[in-house]
């Protein structure tokens, strides 16, 4: 029985399909269960999309996950549909939230979204528009309690996600501030 996190393999975007037959044929993983993306494209060196696939080999309960970088500038990958077939619904959610395309895939039409939704929600780089225009309901930060003589309060900051609101957004006067937003980076 495999204990632990599943190994890690890295593989060259041209070899991703090859890879996923190889698991599967060769190395007995024949259940597919996820497929999904992790925005890099913030990564100092070869920013992208890594495209994660997380198989299980049910003789040798075990893991494989196999991971790939697909360039920032051209966030395209072969589709895995001809490995496993329950990738489309995973590739379908991927590419609707993080605009990657995978190329051959059979019906890559958005899934989760409204109609007309412009943008990829789960970039880091999206700006989160509810939260620009209506306060964040969490928790107070330390020092900003009701009750009288509490401690001094530290810098406040705005959670990630959440523009400048004298950069975006609506303002109580009327006006609306211009320009691209500012985000804050985790």
């Amino acid at each position: 029985m495999s204990d632990g996190p599943p190994p890690e393999v890295d593989v060259a975007p041209a070899a991703w399909v090859e890879a996923l037959t190889a698991a599967r044929d060769e190395q007995g993983f024949t259940y597919f269960d996820f497929l999904t993306a992790v925005d890099q494209l913030d990564a100092p060196e070869d920013p992208g999309f890594d495209v994660v696939a997380h198989l299980w080999s049910v003789d040798h309960r075990a893991h494989l996950l196999l991971r790939t970088r697909v360039p920032a500038a051209e966030p395209s990958l072969a589709t895995a549909t001809g490995v496993f077939k329950g990738a489309g619904w995973h590739e379908r959610e991927t590419a609707e939230m993080f605009g990657i395309d995978f190329a051959g895939h059979p019906h890559l039409v958005p899934l989760l979204l409204p109609e007309g939704f412009e943008g990829h929600p789960l970039l880091k780089s999206f700006v989160l528009a509810a939260r620009a225009a209506k306060a964040w309901p969490g928790a107070k930060e330390p020092g900003e309690s009701d009750e009288g003589g509490a401690a001094p309060s530290r810098r406040k900051t705005r959670p990630p996600g959440v523009p400048d609101p004298e950069v975006w957004g609506p303002h109580p006067s009327g006006r609306h501030a211009s320009g691209p937003p500012e985000v804050v980076e985790p």
